[in-house]
């Protein structure tokens, strides 16, 4: 039985998010505040966490990047009314199963959190913006979340998370290809990497796939699958 943690001030919605996913056989809990939602998961093994965005006191982008220190592995969905609000890509930047409108959509909702992956993150370095959106949704179809750089730059500000795999583009801007995929090593020891490149003879020693565009993304979507069982099932 899978087990989920919704966390919003409005008890009421709250409790009809718990009372809904109970009655599809998920045993799930409920706190009104950031601070109880973290009190939870110190002490709870969820597969996968709903939050609020805007919350008194600890707001949903705080509670994730707190939770982060706690359960690094554990996926999240925020729920916000405010689709512009800034503080949504400070969370975004800890690597969000996804960001859903209110009132949450439970038909979607359930189908993010039935297919969630604990400790499921991949880092995806592509500076095209549509393909950048594929790749996003093709690994949330299969469970995974993402956290993005689209430039040399962006990948040295990747946050302090841990993906267990990444999807690079040879050529990113601010660096001569291959940079952003060397300073991701730096910042990741020993991360396996798949390579997307319109320039497949020149893709770094190392790569545990390398895709020519336009590629094949269940092809892609296979190799990650591999890369995660192979973490999950390594000592």
């Amino acid at each position: 039985m899978r087990r989920y943690l919704f966390v919003d001030d409005n008890l009421e919605f709250a409790e009809n998010l718990v009372e809904i996913a109970g009655d599809h056989g998920c045993d799930c809990e409920m706190a009104a505040s950031g601070a109880e939602g973290i009190r939870k998961v110190a002490r709870t093994r969820f597969d996968a966490i709903v939050t609020d965005m805007r919350m008194p006191g600890m707001g949903g982008a705080v509670l994730v990047r707190e939770i982060r220190r706690v359960d690094p592995g554990l996926p999240a969905v925020v729920l916000t009314a405010h689709a512009g609000d800034a503080a949504l890509e400070a969370a975004r930047s800890e690597g969000l199963l996804a960001v859903l409108g209110k009132p949450a959509p439970i038909d979607r909702l359930l189908t993010l959190l039935g297919a969630a992956r604990r400790d499921g993150l991949v880092a995806v370095l592509e500076d095209d913006p549509a393909l950048l959106d594929n790749l996003t949704e093709a690994l949330r179809t299969r469970g995974f979340a993402a956290v993005t750089a689209g430039s040399v730059l962006d990948t040295d500000r990747l946050a302090p998370v841990r993906p267990f795999a990444a999807l690079a583009d040879l050529r990113l801007p601010g660096g001569p290809d291959g940079e952003a995929i060397r300073r991701l090593g730096v910042k990741f020891p020993g991360i396996p990497f798949v390579t997307v490149t319109a320039f497949p003879a020149a893709a770094p020693a190392g790569s545990r796939a390398i895709f020519g565009k336009p590629f094949d993304t269940a092809a892609l979507l296979d190799v990650v699958e591999r890369i995660h069982a192979e973490r999950m099932t390594s000592p």
